[in-house]
């Protein structure tokens, strides 16, 4: 029997926070028609095909808890749409992507179901979701399926779409803090915590990595003169624009010597050990043509092993040894052959930026021609069998070295990298032993490399990986310091838009630069920039890049929540003043009041557990939030002797209530009298401005969970003009 494609109804990226998880997902609304009567079990060789096909499905636990749960449940009997979120979870593993997590749903309409999965980005996690119901289409229907080739074109959109490993270990070790990151581009320029408080990294770089000394880093012969001058051991040596003037500074610098370009990187175009006029007068022109350059270096050869430190700030962080590259004759194949079958066939050679080697590409890198060429042989020739034959003995860093490092040689490395001005740098040095001082060993640093790549020191192929990416971010943020400025999240049914602009003013009067997103536009200072519903990811997510924003208010509803999530991660507190109808969320499948309280319940999940949760104690539903906010809980009520915040005092905790015309704060029995509601101002902003008496409660609650003073709180709440905030004049944002 041949069953219908399984048809996708609905495809959404969720960018933030949303109703199934922490982080950014894929949701797929699929209709596996017919197939709802035809479990995994049912269908004849579909569970084998499927498991010949990704074996590594059997590694999966799914509900039953351990690892070969997802295949018994396969055999057991289990629904196509279950199926597919495991198969494109194992797709963008297998990819690259390290993700997990995953939800099938049943819909209120039979047959359709909605599909959730972890994805890290869009792009990624859309193709993976088509492709899995095309594998699992085709094992069904027993009809051919390219598993490769797919795992393949996912591994491209990696390479091409996502973060680069030096990158993605620095993001890694922020998330690992709970620093939060934005992605500003399509590359690898990520921003690390939010507004204010933000670092920005692109790749091994940082902002406060200078330009000045980027710039003198990549001139290697200015490199050489500083260190020179603060005792750092440097090769003699000095830059040529000529092969007669190459060969003239080989002779007086004494042979043999290294030729190189002036701002090389990866050992491109470098040539060591060169004895002869022809070899000099070669190297030059392959040093020339690597970087375009007028000018090309002449230096000493140092004798020994080529290692690479890396310094952050005044640490040395790790080091590396390189290797180097050997062919062995069989009598048979040319250099050229032996290259690609015993060098390039290496696992660990590559041509994107995720393998530690590059793979040898022979016109393109003269100098492993001209080293060749120097033993006597053509990339045509055939060496004899058992004929060793080196090809490259720069840039290939395979093995650790870093508790080798002698004290004296790192103490060297760090002087180095600050007399260049870099805060992260990678140090080139040669020595025949890393264990002894360079004066003892003759040893010399020979480059300072600025945004040094890190692969070779989180995949080393002999030694332990070092945890760079985590010294980089400790580095750009203290212990205590988590890049996070304080964000207020509000959801509910009851003047949210209000309670939004009244927390901002108040954040705005605490002396701090506030950004507000809500359904009346997004505003900083109070001023509007968009005009806009701003209760959408893009627009809040502006706010947090903005580097002058030291707080941000975010104003969210049901519907932002269901087609995009937060633009937020965490909040420092995070407001319900009610839970609403399901209204108008029928189009995400929410019809009953217990969905609706899971859609609201997200705005306390967020909560940090520094942070508080802010709870409407008049909304039963709302009050049953408290057992799941990760940090404290505020209750506010407008209504007198209200029993849940008589029990909330019993308990020792923190409430705002309104008796006998004041609005109260307390704390167990200490309690505090925060505002008149009969005084003048009040009374204004009550009946003019149309704040509800509850909204003026749960500003008191905000205001205290953000530690605002009594005093300007009333301060503020005499000069808010919520009818000016809706005049002000726009501006471009």
């Amino acid at each position: 029997m041949t069953f219908d494609d399984i048809e996708i109804l609905k495809l959404r990226f969720l960018r933030g926070p949303n109703f199934w998880t922490y982080r950014s997902a894929v949701e797929a609304w699929v209709d596996i028609g017919e197939l709802e009567k035809f479990p995994s079990n049912t269908i004849p060789g579909f569970v084998d095909r499927l498991l010949e096909w990704l074996p590594s499905l059997q590694q999966h636990h799914c509900s039953v808890g351990e690892v070969g749960g997802f295949v018994w449940r396969l055999r057991d009997g289990t629904w196509p749409a279950h199926i597919i979120e495991h198969v494109a979870i194992e797709l963008q593993t297998l990819a690259g992507m390290q993700v997990s997590f995953g939800k099938a749903r049943e819909t209120s309409t039979s047959g359709v179901y909605k599909v959730v999965f972890r994805a890290r980005q869009e792009d990624i996690g859309l193709t993976s979701l088509v492709e899995a119901r095309n594998l699992v289409m085709a094992a069904i229907n027993n009809t051919a399926f390219d598993t490769p080739a797919v795992i393949k074109k996912l591994k491209d959109m990696v390479d091409r779409l996502w973060l680069g490993p030096s990158t993605a270990c620095i993001v890694d070790a922020a998330t690992d803090r709970k620093i939060p990151f934005i992605r500003l581009t399509i590359g690898n320029l990520v921003q690390l915590g939010y507004g204010s408080s933000q670092k920005r990294i692109w790749t091994a770089e940082t902002d406060n990595t200078s330009a000045i000394a980027e710039h003198i880093s990549s001139d290697k012969d200015l490199t050489k003169r500083l260190l020179m001058q603060c005792g750092v051991p440097v090769p003699k040596g000095s830059t040529v624009n000529s092969e007669q003037e190459a060969w003239s500074v080989a002779q007086d610098i004494g042979l043999p010597v290294v030729v190189k370009p002036i701002d090389a990187n990866h050992g491109r175009g470098v040539s060591l050990d060169l004895k002869t006029q022809d070899e000099v007068q070669a190297a030059f022109h392959i040093a020339l043509r690597e970087e375009e350059n007028t000018e090309v270096i002449v230096e000493q050869f140092i004798r020994g092993e080529e290692h690479r430190l890396l310094i952050v700030g005044d640490k040395l962080v790790a080091a590396s040894c390189g290797e180097t590259v050997q062919i062995t004759g069989d009598g048979v194949s040319t250099v050229e052959a032996l290259i690609e079958s015993q060098v390039n066939t290496d696992p660990r050679r590559g041509l994107e930026e995720e393998f530690p080697l590059e793979k040898i590409i022979l016109a393109e890198q003269g100098n492993v021609v001209l080293e060749i060429q120097k033993q006597g042989y053509q990339v045509s020739s055939v060496p004899a069998k058992g004929t060793v034959i080196v090809v490259q003995r720069t840039g290939n860093m395979t093995m650790d070295v870093t508790d080798q490092v002698h004290p004296a040689v790192a103490d060297m490395a760090i002087l180095a990298a600050k007399m260049v001005g870099l805060d992260i740098a990678g140090i080139d040095l040669v020595t025949p032993d890393i264990s002894r001082p360079l004066q003892e060993t003759g040893g010399a640093v020979v480059e300072v490399n600025a945004g040094p790549g890190l692969l070779m020191h989180l995949k080393p192929v002999v030694g332990q990986p070092r945890p760079v990416g985590q010294a980089i971010v400790n580095q750009l943020f203290d212990d205590s310091d988590s890049g996070r400025i304080p964000v207020v999240g509000v959801m509910g049914n009851h003047q949210t838009t209000e309670l939004s602009k009244l927390i901002a003013w108040l954040l705005k009067l605490s002396n701090k630069h506030t950004g507000l997103a809500c359904a009346d536009g997004l505003y900083l200072d109070q001023r509007r920039v968009v005009s806009k519903d701003a209760r959408t990811f893009e627009l809040g997510q502006r706010l947090l890049i903005n580097r002058l924003v030291d707080a941000a208010v975010f104003e969210s509803s049901g519907m932002q929540l269901m087609d995009e999530g937060f633009a937020y991660d965490r909040c420092q507190v995070g407001v319900v003043t009610g839970v609403p109808e399901p209204v108008g969320l029928e189009v995400h499948d929410i019809l009953t009041p217990e969905q609706m309280r899971n859609v609201m319940r997200n705005q306390v999940d967020v909560v940090l557990p520094e942070g508080v949760a802010v709870l409407n104690a008049s909304d039963p539903v709302a009050v049953s939030f408290e057992e799941l906010s990760d940090g404290d809980v505020f209750f506010y009520t407008h209504e007198d002797n209200h029993p849940v915040i008589a029990a909330a005092k019993q308990k020792q905790q923190r409430v705002v209530y309104h008796r006998d015309q004041q609005i109260y704060f307390a704390h167990g029995n200490k309690e505090v009298s925060m505002l008149q509601i009969e005084a003048e101002q009040i009374q204004s902003l009550m009946k003019d401005r149309g704040i509800s008496l509850s909204t003026l409660c749960a500003a008191v609650a905000v205001a205290q969970a953000l530690d605002i003073s009594p005093d300007l709180l009333r301060a503020g709440l005499k000069s808010f003009d919520n009818a000016g905030m809706d005049t002000i004049k726009t501006g471009a944002h």
